[in-house]
C-alpha cells in the first residue's frame, strides 16, 4: 500500500469531539493571495560591463513613489514610471556601500549608456 503524504495531526488542536479547537490553525483566516508583480520585481539580478559588475532591480510602476534624477540623463524619474535601481555589486569599500550609492535610472538610459575606457 502506498504511503501517504498527509501529514499527522497532533491531538494538541483538536478537542473531545474530533473537530479542530478554536485556537487551531484551521480556519484561522483566509490566505492572502500571492502578488507575481511585487515577487519578480524584488530580486535583484547581476549584471556585468566594461564599467563594472552591477546589481540591479526592477521598480514597478506601482511601488515608484518618489521622484528621483536619472544619472543617465538628468533627469527626474517621476512617481508612478516604471524603473531600475542600481548599484555596485564590486564597490571598493564593500557591498554595503555599493548598497548606499544606488541610484535610479530610466531602463532606457541604463540600457543605452555609454561606457568610458580608460
Amino acid at each position: 500500500m502506498p504511503r501517504s503524504n498527509r501529514p499527522r495531526r497532533s491531538s494538541a488542536g483538536r478537542s473531545s469531539s474530533g473537530k479542530a479547537a478554536a485556537g487551531g490553525k484551521h480556519g484561522s483566516g483566509p490566505v492572502p493571495e500571492l502578488d507575481l508583480e511585487r515577487a519578480r520585481a524584488g530580486i535583484a539580478r547581476r549584471e556585468s560591463a566594461p564599467d563594472g559588475v552591477w546589481m540591479v532591480r526592477t521598480m514597478t510602476a506601482r511601488k515608484a513613489e518618489k521622484a528621483y534624477i536619472c544619472p543617465g540623463c538628468s533627469t527626474a524619474v517621476l512617481p508612478g514610471i516604471a524603473h531600475l535601481v542600481v548599484w555596485a555589486d564590486d564597490h571598493l569599500f564593500g557591498a554595503a556601500a555599493g548598497l548606499a550609492e544606488r541610484r535610479h535610472w530610466h531602463t532606457n538610459c541604463w540600457t543605452s549608456r555609454n561606457f568610458r575606457y580608460r
